[in-house]
C-alpha cells in the first residue's frame, strides 16, 4: 500500500559546500523545517542567510520497499536544490516555494544505510523567480517545508481534482479528474472505488468502476457522483467533505486496497462577476482582507504547521478579514489547510515582483503556475489564482500562456492579475490592481479587486506618535469604508496584515517594512483595532481605544478627538469619576462600514495643563446593555511585565513551536509604547528559546518562540526586567 512517511528528523547541516568526505561531527544536527541562520528580528544582512549550504541525512529505509517505489517529496526549500542519493545526483530543481519530488528507489540500498544529500544554493539567483530586480521581501534560506517519504505501487494514483457543480441546487455533481501513473511495462486493468465522505466522516456515495491503464503511461480519468443538499462550505460554516480513492489488485476487488489517495474540498460557488461584484454561494459578499507575507522574526520562514495556522486564525479571528492574499508567492499547505478549516478565502498568486525574466526565467513562472495550481486547486478557500508577476509590465504573449495554462489547469476559478498601474492589457478574468492613492478609483473605472493600498504610503512602528498611529488606522478606516460603497468594486486586500523583513532598498534602516496594521510579532498596532471592530458581535465583541491616554503625545498636546474603534452600537465615556458623554459610531464620515468609528471630542475644553488628569474609561453597550469595559492609566506607570503563550501544548516532534508574547504594561494590561526595557528570559525543561535574549524592548511588545524538543516535559519560561515583578509560563510537551 501507500506509505506517507514524514522525513524531517535526523537532518545535519552545514553553513558551507562541503563534500562526502566531510565528516558528520563537522555538521550540526536538526530537525526541519530549518532554516540556514537564525537571526535577530531586525538589523541583518541578506548575506547572512544566503550562501550555499548542505544538508545530509543518513538514513535505513524506515519499511521494506517491497517491489514498490520510492519518492523523495520537498514541500519547499530556498532556492535551488542539488539532490543526491548513494552517489546518484538528479538535476537542480529551481524555486523556493512550489513542491518537488525525486524517484529515489533505483539508487537506494534496500538493506542498508542510505546517504542523502541537498546542495542548497540560498542566494538570490537571477535566472529563478522572483529575483533579477529589487524585491520587496526576503527569500530566506533553508529546507524551510516539511519532506516526506513516499512508497506507492508502480501503478498509483498520482492526482486528484476534484470539481463541484450546481452547488446550489438539490443535486450537486462531484466530478473527480484521477490521473494515474503507470510505471511498469505492463498494461495495467483493475478495480477502482471512489467514496465521498461528509463533514461527520460518514459515506454518503460510493462509486466502483473498471480502470485500464497503459504501459509507462500517465492518465486521468473523470468520475461522476451526485449528492443531495450538500452541506455548502462557507465563511461561517466551513464544511469540509473528503474523496477516497482506492485501488485493489487487478481482478481482485475484494482484495485489500494497494493505492488510497485522499483530499478534502468544500461544496461552494465563488465568483466574481463583470459588474465587480463578488458572490460566494450565491449571496453577494464584499470583500474585507489584507496581504500576507509567509516570514517570521529570527526563522524566517521555517515555520511549523502551528505557527502556520495561527496566522490564519489571527487574520480572521482577530483582524475580522474575510480575505487574504498569499503576496506574493505559493505558501504553506498548512496555512492553506487552516483557511479552508476556518473560513478564510485566499487569493494565491505565483512568485515575482516587479521584474519579468528572459525566456526560461518565463518557463519557470510557468512551472510555477502548474505547481501552484496542482497542488492547491482542492481547497475551498482558494478564490482566485494570480498569475501575474506583481507589478510587472505588460508582456501580452507571456500572460496569455499564463491565463491559458490556468484555465486550462482549473476551469473552475478564475484568474487576476495585480498591476500597479492604469491601462495596462487586461488578459486576466478578474481586474486586480493596487492602488495607492490613498482613495479608490472613481465607479466609471474598470470593475476591480483592490489588491493593496495603504502600505509604503504610510509606515508606521507601534511606538510611533499617537497621532501617526491614529492616521494609519483611518486610512484603512476610509479605504474600506469608500469600498464598501462602490458596487463595481469587489473589496480592498490592504497592505498588509504583518510588518516584515526586507531589503536595504525598501525598508527602515533596520531592514524591515513597517507597513503591517500588526508588527512582525503579530502583535496589534491602532490599524488592526480598526480591522478588528469590523467583526460581527455575535461572535467577537471588539472596543479598543486608539490612544496612549497621555496630556502631550500629540503635536500641541492633548487627546481631542479620541477615536474608538468598536462593534458595539454605542459607547460611554468617563474621564476620571465624571461621564464625558454617550456616542454613537461616526457614520457621517464612515457610512458604508458595517461598525464605523466612534469619535469623541470636546476633551480639549476639560483637559487642560493644571486640570486634573483623571484615568479613562469606556463602557461599549450593544442594544443597551452594558457588555464590554476598557480602561487607561493617566499615569503611565509600568505596573507588570507580563507573559503569554499562544499554546499550552506542544507536541516532542523536535520542530513544533509557540509563539510567547511579553509587553510592560500599565495597572489595566495596555502596553506602554515608550518603555524601554531590558528583557531577560530563562528557560527550564525540553524546549529552547529563539529570539533575542535578552531582549532590548520598544514598543511595550514583542515575543520571542519555544520550541520544543524530541524530549517531552514540562518547559518553564520566565521572563524579568528592573524593577518589575518577574513573570512566568508553563507549556506541556507531549
Amino acid at each position: 500500500m501507500r506509505s506517507i512517511i514524514p522525513f524531517n528528523d535526523g537532518w545535519l547541516f552545514h553553513p558551507a559546500e562541503v563534500g562526502t568526505d566531510t565528516p558528520d561531527t563537522a555538521f550540526a544536527p536538526v530537525t526541519l523545517p530549518h532554516t540556514t541562520r537564525l537571526l535577530p528580528h531586525h538589523n541583518f544582512d541578506v548575506d547572512e542567510y544566503a550562501f550555499v549550504s548542505t544538508y545530509r541525512k543518513r538514513f535505513t529505509l524506515p519499511e521494506p520497499g517491497a517491489g514498490r517505489r520510492v519518492y523523495l517529496d520537498f514541500d519547499g526549500a530556498m532556492i535551488a536544490s542539488t539532490v543526491s542519493i548513494n552517489g546518484h545526483t538528479f538535476d537542480e530543481f529551481r524555486g523556493g516555494y512550489v513542491p518537488f519530488s525525486f524517484d529515489i528507489t533505483d539508487y537506494l540500498n534496500e538493506d542498508g544505510e542510505n546517504l542523502l544529500t541537498v546542495r542548497l544554493d540560498s542566494t538570490e539567483r537571477k535566472d529563478i523567480p522572483p529575483f533579477g530586480y529589487v524585491v520587496d521581501y526576503l527569500a530566506f534560506g533553508g529546507i524551510y517545508r516539511d519532506v516526506s517519504l513516499r512508497y506507492v505501487e508502480p501503478y498509483h494514483i498520482d492526482n486528484l481534482f476534484v470539481i463541484t457543480q450546481n452547488v446550489l441546487t438539490p443535486s450537486a455533481q462531484v466530478h473527480i479528474a484521477i490521473r494515474f501513473n503507470n510505471q511498469t511495462d505492463d498494461f495495467q486493468q483493475f478495480p477502482m472505488q471512489v467514496r465521498l465522505i461528509d463533514p461527520d466522516g460518514n459515506i454518503v456515495v460510493t462509486q466502483n468502476v473498471i480502470q485500464a491503464l497503459a504501459a509507462q503511461r500517465i492518465y486521468t480519468t473523470v468520475v461522476t457522483l451526485e449528492v443531495e443538499e450538500p452541506r455548502l462550505w462557507s465563511l461561517n460554516n466551513p464544511e469540509l467533505y473528503r474523496i477516497v480513492v482506492d485501488l485493489h489488485p487487478q481482478n481482485e476487488e475484494n482484495n485489500p486496497v494497494v493505492d488510497t489517495l485522499t483530499d478534502q474540498f468544500g461544496f461552494r460557488e465563488a465568483r466574481f462577476d463583470k459588474d465587480g461584484s463578488f458572490y460566494l454561494n450565491g449571496e453577494r459578499l464584499k470583500l474585507i482582507g489584507l496581504n500576507r507575507h509567509q516570514t517570521y522574526p529570527y526563522i524566517g520562514a521555517a515555520a511549523p504547521a502551528r505557527l502556520q495556522a495561527k496566522d490564519a486564525d489571527i487574520i480572521k479571528d482577530e483582524l475580522g478579514c474575510n480575505i487574504v492574499r498569499t503576496s506574493h508567492y505559493p505558501q504553506s499547505p498548512h496555512f492553506l489547510n487552516r483557511c479552508d478549516e476556518i473560513g478564510l478565502l485566499v487569493f494565491e498568486e505565483i512568485p515575482g515582483w516587479q521584474f519579468i525574466g528572459d525566456d526560461d526565467w518565463k518557463k519557470l513562472a510557468l512551472r510555477d503556475v502548474r505547481a501552484m495550481i496542482e497542488r492547491d486547486r482542492n481547497h475551498p478557500s482558494i478564490v482566485l489564482w494570480g498569475v501575474r508577476i506583481n507589478e510587472s509590465w505588460d508582456d501580452e504573449a507571456f500572460y496569455d500562456d499564463t491565463n491559458t495554462l490556468a484555465r486550462e489547469l482549473d476551469p473552475t476559478r478564475q484568474t487576476g492579475g495585480v498591476r500597479n498601474f492604469l491601462g495596462s492589457q487586461f488578459i486576466e478574468d478578474v481586474y486586480t490592481y493596487n492602488d495607492f492613492s490613498n482613495t479608490v478609483l472613481d465607479p466609471e473605472h474598470t470593475p476591480h479587486l483592490v489588491t493593496e493600498f495603504n502600505g509604503h504610503m504610510y509606515p508606521t512602528k507601534v511606538w510611533d506618535q499617537e497621532e501617526r498611529l491614529i492616521e494609519h488606522a483611518l486610512r484603512h478606516a476610509r479605504i474600506q469604508d469608500k469600498q464598501l460603497g462602490m458596487p463595481n468594486v469587489a473589496g480592498a486586500i490592504g497592505w498588509c496584515a504583518f510588518d516584515y523583513n526586507t531589503h536595504k532598498e525598501l525598508g527602515s534602516g533596520d531592514r524591515i517594512c513597517y507597513h503591517g496594521v500588526s508588527d512582525i510579532f503579530r502583535l496589534p498596532k491602532f490599524a488592526a483595532y480598526f480591522y478588528s471592530s469590523q467583526s460581527d458581535p455575535a461572535q467577537r465583541i471588539v472596543l479598543e481605544a486608539a490612544t496612549y491616554w497621555t496630556m502631550g503625545d500629540r503635536s500641541e498636546g492633548g487627546n481631542d478627538p479620541l477615536v474608538v474603534f468598536s462593534n458595539c452600537d454605542e459607547i460611554a465615556v468617563y474621564i476620571g469619576d465624571g461621564l464625558h458623554g454617550r456616542y454613537q459610531p461616526d457614520r457621517a464620515q464612515f457610512p458604508n462600514l458595517p461598525h464605523p468609528p466612534f469619535t469623541v471630542t470636546g476633551l480639549g475644553l476639560l483637559m487642560t495643563w493644571g486640570s486634573a488628569f483623571g484615568d479613562l474609561r469606556i463602557v461599549g453597550l450593544l442594544n443597551g446593555e452594558q457588555i464590554i469595559e476598557r480602561q487607561y492609566a493617566s499615569d503611565g506607570k509600568p505596573a507588570a511585565l507580563t507573559l503569554q503563550t499562544d499554546d499550552a501544548e506542544l507536541k516532542a516532534d523536535g520542530a513544533d513551536m509557540t509563539r510567547v508574547v511579553f509587553k510592560i504594561v500599565d495597572r489595566y494590561g495596555n502596553r506602554l509604547p515608550y518603555t524601554q526595557s531590558v528583557v531577560m528570559f530563562e528557560l527550564d525543561g525540553p524546549g529552547e528559546l529563539i529570539g533575542e535574549n535578552p531582549f532590548p524592548l520598544m514598543g511595550g511588545q514583542a515575543a520571542l518562540y519555544v520550541k520544543a524538543t524530541h524530549t517531552p516535559g514540562v518547559m518553564t519560561v520566565r521572563a524579568s526586567t528592573p524593577r518589575l515583578p518577574s513573570a512566568q509560563v508553563e507549556i506541556v510537551v507531549k
